[in-house]
């Protein structure tokens, strides 16, 4: 698990427990609430995602050639 060994987990486990000490199972309990919301929210997103790539398009684009265009017309200088 991340190149961690057991060694490294014990150390990090007592100096958890050293600096949170007895609200160490609120603050888990609150990383675990915040893992579970960022991962509903990050499946939303892919969903989300999904279908506006794989949907099709609500209203096609059509071009008509026989309007006039809507910028000025040139017209020559008069002589």
């Amino acid at each position: 698990m991340f190149g961690i060994g057991t060694g490294e987990m014990i150390v990090f486990g007592i100096i958890a427990v050293i600096l949170f000490g007895g609200r160490l199972p609120s603050v888990a309990r609150s990383l675990g609430k915040s893992i579970v919301e960022f991962k509903k929210g990050m499946q939303d997103l892919e969903n989300e995602v999904k279908t506006s790539v794989y949907s099709e398009p609500t209203a096609r684009v059509t071009y008509n050639d026989q309007n006039e265009p809507a910028g000025p017309r040139f017209e020559p200088p008069k002589s």
